[in-house]
């Protein structure tokens, strides 16, 4: 297996754009090169097959998606209340909206763990991981609300963004902004 880490990431990120693009029918080995724009045959001198591709591409995807610790800091100052939770999940939706291709290109991967029993087992720890930890920092932050607070905020999210990034119409003349607030003014109690 060949060991530079910059083309790896670069393939990877590559990866992240064809899965998004094409789905997971068309990530390729060859789909992979093209779109990275190596030479063919370079992704299999870095993944022994499309499953090891797969589960990295996983791995990739979270990296990228996870805040800035600073930035992440910065977002939890002001006291606890219902309207910085409504702060933060638009500032959700727009860190996500950055990284459209990645959020998209996670919705294919859970598509295809649908298939793949260890890719299901990887995604399903990673992001049980990630809700228990949103749990935790909810309530030790002193957020309004409790752990199904925070669950229904995430299943809400995620499915607002689903649509609004595969069916965008779905919406109609209603902002994401709007959106979001309707859904934390429904779920989080007030303080």
């Amino acid at each position: 297996m060949a060991r530079n880490p910059e083309r790896r990431t670069n393939l990877l990120d590559a990866a992240i754009e064809v899965l998004a693009d094409e789905g997971a029918r068309g990530l390729t080995f060859r789909a992979v090169d093209a779109r990275a724009g190596v030479p063919t045959g370079t992704s299999s001198n870095y993944f022994s097959d499309r499953d090891q591709l797969l589960s990295q591409v996983g791995d990739r995807i979270f990296v990228r998606l996870t805040p800035d610790p600073e930035a992440a800091a910065a977002a939890m100052r002001p006291a606890p209340s219902r309207e910085l939770v409504l702060d933060l999940m638009r500032w959700i939706a727009r860190r996500l909206a950055a990284e459209r291709t990645c959020y998209l290109g996670l919705f294919e991967l859970r598509l295809e763990a649908v298939r793949r029993p260890e890719l299901r087992t990887q995604l399903t720890k990673v992001l049980r991981s990630d809700l228990d930890a949103n749990v935790q920092g909810h309530l030790a932050a002193g957020m309004p609300g409790d752990a199904d607070t925070v669950r229904l905020l995430y299943f809400a999210l995620t499915g607002l963004l689903l649509d609004h990034f595969t069916v965008p119409g779905i919406l109609g003349d209603r902002d994401l902004d709007d959106m979001i607030e309707t859904v934390v003014t429904r779920i989080v109690p007030e303080a």
